[in-house]
């Protein structure tokens, strides 16, 4: 497992659920009506992998920082 994942959100897919920010407060906001990663890096924390899995509109990518492997959603 990766010292360290690298969150990113799709502006453009992102509906503006909150389906993050419940999962995962401590690592997603919304700003201006989209889920924003609080930080690009973070540690591994499974919050944000359950993040990712139930965004409905899977616009959460969760890579790990060294090799880039997508750790969620599951392709």
């Amino acid at each position: 497992m990766s010292d360290q994942w690298r969150i990113s959100v799709e502006r453009e897919t992102c509906i503006g659920s909150g389906m993050c920010t419940g999962t995962a407060a401590a690592h997603f906001t919304l700003v201006d009506g989209y889920s924003s990663p609080v930080a690009e890096l973070a540690d591994p924390d499974e919050s944000i992998i359950d993040a990712a899995e139930s965004c409905p509109v899977e616009a959460i990518l969760v890579r790990a920082a060294d090799s880039g492997e997508i750790l969620a959603p599951e392709q």
